[in-house]
């Protein structure tokens, strides 16, 4: 079996990885990013704007000394990390927090335009070539008389921004290793659960295909694999049984061909060689049409049968006295009980009862059960018929205190040609067919047909037949 279903699965967990690590290191870097860059920028700003509503408008306004701002500033330069500028609109650096204050030098940032922050509170960059690396530069408006008198400008180093963004996606990265960690277990859980036992199901698969029906399918599971795996060993059992029912049929038609033909054989060579004289002829001429009666009776079965297990088979239903039936069945048996003693008792719901069925199949199913019943039964014995109304169903029933059935063989009375060993030295002409055809013929009526057996004393076959209401007739 190619590993194309584990090889699929397995590839689709390696591409979640993949894109799981592609998109974070990609749209997450970013979105981090940028989200970090936005909220120092708006922390940065805050700052800026409360150091230009108090220190800065008070150092315009000479409320304070350079010195004293000076001193404020810093402080507030050590708690932020970041470098303050108070800058006049001509560019001109009055202060900066990362310099001793020097009046007598004047600095200048080179080409200092304040829109360079576009409509936004901050901007990215050197600062007009002012820093050797990437900076992110606020700027508040110092006012006074509704005029603009400088800027406080903070500068916070991208370095230490892009090191807190790493931090976080470091902290996805980890949760993402843990996540593919742990969908790991998925994987196991699918190979154990689904994979292994599917190649299981999938060898024995094949192997029922090639006609082993005997390969072993263990599969221990509940869901709906393990339905899966029993089925298909229940069907591989079933055809398995299949095939020995088949060799057996087989086995068993071609003996009881076999064993008639042979008699008649002998018998014929016997009187044309002469060893059976002239006068002899009529006892085993009698002989060899029995011989071939009990052939026809076995074709004719073989026959039946097989009609009766042809799908789609027609029944000519029609409304009619089960009761009579029965009678008419007891009755032509007459002789056969007369000569072995047998008494038939017939218990019987009402004057008629009216069934609607095939009544040529039901009288054969009659005709089976109480040949059946009167064969195995012991001489002098009784043999009890009934029909009842039960249910909105009619149910007959024919129990014979004969022999019996071995609890062991009840199930196998149906199977074509099966003679159980108690039987077969009474059954001398049976074919193994008619409880077969019984079946098949109550099956086709869409009814039932059950059997209870005691070995030793005695076996009831009851089958059910659709009743027809009276009142309609």
């Amino acid at each position: 079996m190619k590993k194309t279903l584990y090889l699929k699965f397995l590839l689709a967990y390696l591409i979640f990885g993949f894109f799981g690590f592609l998109i974070i290191s990609t749209f997450s870097s970013k979105m981090i990013t940028d989200n970090t860059v936005r909220d120092k920028a708006e922390a940065l700003y805050r700052e800026a704007m409360l150091i230009s509503s108090s220190y800065a408008e008070e150092l315009y306004n000479n409320k304070i000394t350079i010195d004293t701002a000076k001193t404020e500033l810093d402080a507030l330069d050590t708690y932020m990390s970041a470098t303050i500028w108070l800058i006049n609109p001509s560019g001109r650096i009055l202060l900066d927090t990362s310099r001793p204050i020097d009046l007598e030098t004047e600095k200048f940032v080179q080409g200092f335009n304040p829109t360079i922050t576009a409509g936004e509170y901050y901007t990215t960059g050197t600062f007009f070539g002012s820093f050797d690396e990437e900076m992110i530069s606020v700027l508040a408006p110092i006012t006074s008389d509704f005029t603009v008198k400088g800027y406080v400008v903070i500068h916070y180093p991208m370095r230490q921004i892009t090191d807190t963004a790493n931090r976080y996606l470091n902290i996805f990265y980890i949760t993402l290793l843990i996540l593919f960690l742990l969908s790991m277990i998925i994987l196991i859980f699918f190979t154990e659960i689904v994979y292994l036992p599917i190649r299981r199901i999938t060898k024995a698969t094949e192997e029922y295909a090639s006609g082993n029906y005997r390969y072993p399918l263990n599969v221990e599971s509940s869901d709906e694999i393990g339905y899966l795996a029993a089925t298909l060993g229940y069907m591989a059992d079933t055809l398995s049984r299949g095939e020995d029912d088949q060799r057996k049929l087989v086995a068993n038609i071609s003996h009881d061909f076999r064993s008639p033909l042979t008699s008649i054989k002998g018998y014929l060579e016997a009187m044309k060689d002469g060893t059976i004289p002239p006068e002899m002829y009529d006892k085993y001429l009698t002989i060899v049409i029995h011989e071939t009666e009990r052939l026809t009776k076995l074709t004719n079965s073989l026959l039946t049968l097989n009609n009766l297990n042809t799908e789609g088979m027609m029944l000519e239903k029609t409304d009619f006295d089960i009761n009579l039936i029965i009678k008419n069945t007891v009755a032509s048996f007459e002789g056969t009980c007369r000569e072995k003693g047998i008494v038939i008792e017939l218990v019987l719901t009402g004057e008629t009862l009216f069934v609607n069925a095939d009544i040529i199949k039901i009288q054969q199913v009659l005709y089976n059960l109480l040949d059946n019943a009167i064969k195995f039964s012991h001489h002098n014995s009784m043999i009890h018929i009934e029909s009842n109304l039960k249910h909105n169903k009619v149910f007959v029933s024919v129990k014979d205190n004969g022999i019996g059935i071995p609890k062991e063989n009840i199930k196998q009375i149906w199977d074509r040609f099966y003679k159980t060993d108690l039987s077969r030295g009474k059954d001398k002409k049976g074919t193994g067919l008619g409880l077969s055809i019984t079946r098949e013929i109550i099956r086709a009526h869409g009814e039932n047909i059950n059997v209870v057996s005691t070995e030793g004393v005695g076996t009831e076959f009851t089958f059910s037949l659709p009743p027809v209401d009276n009142d309609d007739d």
